[in-house]
């Protein structure tokens, strides 16, 4: 039985990158970090490989949600902002439960945009129009405090 009432039940991510508000997104896919290991043999030893960490890898996140009037014009500004210029910038993203309270917050080290997909038209499918944008990064900062 589940105890903990703070669980990110129904929950929504509150995006900023570059201290713009991008706004709530239904969807957040790909945090996470993979540590990239090299293998070595030993002459000899036949039982095992050695397996040694080298880097750490860091996957594209997929940021999704229905459009709005706003949305759009946020994620293309944002986007020809960080092109632009090509100075890579901090985010961060919070998980919400439905009432507003923060479950947990992701801070982003040198953010850029990847890819900006919008709505895929079609009359003859009636549905909700979503929009996904994918940003990729170097590393989260602040992994050992708590919200």
């Amino acid at each position: 039985m589940l105890t903990d009432t703070e669980i990110a039940v129904g929950v929504h991510y509150l995006v900023h990158l570059d201290e713009q508000d991008l706004g709530d997104f239904s969807s957040c896919e790909g945090l996470g970090v993979e540590v990239v290991l090299e293998s070595r043999e030993e002459g000899g030893n036949n039982g095992f490989v050695w397996q040694f960490p080298t880097r750490l890898k860091y996957p594209n996140i997929k940021l999704t949600r229905p459009v709005s009037k706003q949305t759009a014009d946020k994620i293309i500004n944002w986007v020809v902002a960080a092109v632009s210029g090509f100075s890579r910038g901090t985010g961060h993203i919070e998980a919400k439960t439905a009432d507003g309270e923060t479950v947990a917050k992701y801070d982003l080290h040198d953010v850029i945009p990847v890819r900006w997909t919008g709505p895929s038209l079609n009359a003859d499918q009636p549905k909700v129009l979503t929009e996904t944008l994918e940003i990729a990064h170097n590393g989260f900062a602040n992994t050992a405090s708590k919200y």
